[in-house]
């Protein structure tokens, strides 16, 4: 797929601040004269937004790893087909909450399921697409989990997991940082909202916006 735009992934744990800070960005870069669609996973079209409520809400255990897999792999084609591919063929930019390392990371390193098969299910799913820029929001498990707690709401299926899968996830994005440093950039969140904003921007203005 052939694309006109650019398309930013912001990715890590629970409570690491992925909303806020993809809304600042996507207010900046509009403020660069960009337009920007900005999106999200499980999620970002109508039938990915009915899968979601699947995968986010309800019993821990109400899934297999691998069904759960499949269900999100579901959801982003349709995000992709009815959305992502869309936007950047008209030369927006798309700013999403989430994309396939969350399914590496979450399923793969947190669940177990071999990386080879969740390479199997992008490969028939996404193809050769990536994002330009992924931002990896990386803080402690528990810092996380006690920012996440915060919010309240129902769609808290994933921070009911135990702490040990949330290590595990932590360590995933990491990794998965390290084997792509070509398109990841990892950033704290422990430092004020501004603080990670700016890091955010230096990343995007140094790879992405040109001089």
């Amino acid at each position: 797929m052939t694309k006109a735009g650019r398309f930013i992934t912001f990715e890590g744990g629970e409570g690491a601040g992925k909303s806020t800070q993809l809304g600042l960005l996507a207010e900046a870069l509009r403020g660069r004269g960009v337009d920007v669609l900005t999106t999200r996973e499980p999620g970002g079209a109508p039938g990915a937004e009915q899968i979601r409520r699947l995968l986010v809400e309800g019993a821990v255990e109400r899934w297999d790893p691998l069904t759960e897999a499949l269900l999100h792999y579901a959801a982003r084609r349709e995000h992709l087909v009815r959305s992502v591919w869309p936007a950047l063929a008209e030369g927006r930019w798309v700013v999403s909450d989430r994309f396939a390392d969350s399914t590496l990371a979450y399923q793969g390193y947190g669940h177990g399921l071999p990386e080879a098969a969740l390479q199997r299910l992008y490969d028939v799913t996404v193809g050769s697409f990536a994002p330009d820029l992924t931002i990896i929001l990386d803080l402690p498990v528990q810092d996380g989990l006690a920012r996440a707690a915060g919010r309240g709401g129902v769609e808290d299926r994933y921070e009911r997991m135990g702490h040990d899968f949330h290590h595990r996830l932590r360590q995933g994005f990491l990794a998965i940082a390290a084997a792509h440093p070509e398109r990841c950039v990892v950033i704290s969140a422990l430092g004020t909202v501004d603080e990670v904003q700016a890091a955010i921007w230096q990343a995007v203005e140094t790879r992405l916006l040109p001089a």
